[in-house]
């Protein structure tokens, strides 16, 4: 494919010599050729007129374009084939107008670009003694994450970063800059939040509501890290089933509970402590200063008090640091200095191929149906065993009770779907190529035993985008992304309004539009 005339960012034509660095992407060593991941041409705009440059291009010649910014959709529906554009949008707009706070009627606000990772941009709230709940991975950028919704730590207490969001800035189809708001075009916005990711239009900016430090004084959180052990694993997961299960459990409380099999880099997962960790524990680091680390369990425990009279029960952080390994202690943090130690400071958990499952329950009874020793029983297939070639990465958080913001941010304009579940859990096979087979029979047995009418976990199958699996065929597959037929043919309509020409259609993972 021949390079774009006028565009005066960097443009990579599929097999030239750069091609392959700016090429790879999150799932490039799982899905690189099942999935077509090599665009024909990959963009890197430096302005919107490069972008809309792009875009009439590919309108013209009957191309279609992929966007991403971090790259992370586990899938790589962030790419697409070489007949086809990519582009990318890591580093177009970071100037000093593509980040900024400011305040209005009493609310505080921040206006950003799509191009910012989240570690960047939760350092910047930081500066300004502000907060807003999103996801724990550094490198993922927020581009993806507004429209995907922005799961992470606070979803109990705060929700999502996809509810916080007041307006989008897009390129059309047409080539043309627009404002979107749920006021001014409530179908475009409700699609765009939780809908078809990439699939209509080319998101640049955004402007989104925020929460201050000062407005939640008392807050405190807990990062705690054990010796991986079958016994203390039941342990801390039934003190997370039964969170779950108690409808009643107070908001304030977010827990999320991370399993990992032995060399993940735990350094990583808990910023600030680099140095006690080699104090107390020399042997992980060995002679030349390289750490080889244990399995692990890794606990993070967050209160935050939404009252002056709300104090926390600290039993419940007593319970989940008990006998732990290393810990942080239970102090009173800003929320803005909290939501930064949740970073996962990591770029990717195992340099290997995956399979991936992230799973949506509904369920209270995982307490007491059996799902506890069934969920460790499975990880614990893959952890204990020493030289399998296989790696586990999970990450299992309580998203409910009739309390919680996840649950009653529903409604809100946006199209973000399965907001009645309970809980979340991804749970992930790294493996070596050889190991593909054993990797792949073991997430099958989880499907089989964990969904379904019968299942441990959930009744239904439930998928969420960013966390996506199995076919990569979006309307044959719908059913597991969005919570109804209703739901998911107003998502069409939208699409047709806004891709009529299927320029924003790279590959087949995105909502069918209508016709």
């Amino acid at each position: 494919m021949a390079t774009i005339e006028g565009v005066t960012g960097k443009q990579f034509v599929l097999g030239t010599k750069d091609y392959p660095d700016w090429q790879y992407q999150y799932a490039t060593t799982t899905h690189g050729v099942d999935h077509n991941m090599e665009p024909g041409l990959i963009i890197q705009p430096k302005n919107k007129q490069d972008i809309k440059l792009a875009v009439l291009f590919a309108r013209e010649q009957d191309k279609a374009i992929a966007i991403r910014t971090g790259g992370h959709q586990y899938s790589g529906a962030s790419s697409t084939s070489k007949d086809n554009i990519l582009l990318d949008l890591r580093d177009t707009f970071q100037g000093p107008d593509d980040l900024a706070y400011f305040e209005k009627d009493d609310k505080s606000y921040v206006h950003a670009s799509v191009s910012w990772s989240l570690g960047k941009f939760n350092a910047f709230l930081g500066k300004h003694k502000a907060f807003v709940p999103h996801g724990q991975c550094t490198a993922v950028h927020v581009g993806g994450h507004v429209q995907t919704g922005g799961y992470g730590q606070l979803g109990r207490s705060f929700g999502l970063f996809g509810d916080h969001i007041r307006s989008l800035e897009i390129i059309d189809h047409a080539g043309e800059e627009r404002e979107i708001t749920r006021e001014g075009d409530p179908e475009q916005f409700y699609a765009w939040l939780g809908g078809s990711p990439g699939n209509l239009g080319v998101l640049t900016h955004f402007t989104l509501e925020v929460h201050r430090d000062a407005d939640y004084e008392g807050s405190m959180g807990l990062k705690a890290l054990h010796l991986y052990d079958k016994k203390k694993l039941k342990f801390l997961l039934q003190v997370l089933a039964e969170m779950n299960d108690d409808e009643e459990f107070p908001r304030n409380y977010d827990l999320c509970i991370s399993v990992l099999s032995s060399s993940f880099d735990i350094l990583g997962l808990m910023g600030g402590l680099d140095n006690e960790m080699e104090k107390e524990h020399p042997e992980i680091f060995g002679e030349d200063g390289n750490p080889v680390w244990p399995r692990m369990i890794i606990v993070y425990a967050q209160f935050v008090p939404f009252s002056k009279d709300e104090k926390p029960d600290m039993g419940f952080f007593e319970r989940l640091r008990t006998d732990c390994w290393v810990q942080t202690d239970v102090n009173k943090k800003p929320m803005s200095e909290l939501t930064a130690d949740w970073i996962f400071r990591n770029t990717r958990e195992f340099d290997l191929p995956y399979v991936k499952r992230t799973y949506l329950s509904t369920s209270t009874e995982l307490s007491t149906n059996g799902w506890v020793d069934w969920v460790v029983g499975r990880m614990d297939e893959v952890v204990r065993p020493a030289g399998n070639g296989q790696w586990l990465s999970a990450q299992l958080q309580c998203f409910g009770g009739k309390h919680s913001r996840f649950r009653t941010n529903a409604d809100n304009g946006t199209s973000l779907s399965w907001r009645d579940s309970t809980f979340c859990f991804t749970i992930d096979n790294f493996h070596k190529p050889s190991k593909k087979d054993d990797a792949e029979k073991w997430a099958r047995t989880n499907d089989e035993q964990g969904i379904g009418p019968d299942g441990f976990f959930s009744r239904q199958d439930r998928r969420v985008l960013w966390g996506s699996y199995g076919s990569f065929d979006l309307d044959a597959s719908w059913q597991f992304y969005y919570d109804d037929r209703a739901k998911y043919e107003r998502l069409m309509e939208a699409r047709k309004t806004a891709d009529p020409d299927g320029t924003f259609t790279p590959n087949t993972f995105s909502v069918k539009r209508a016709g």
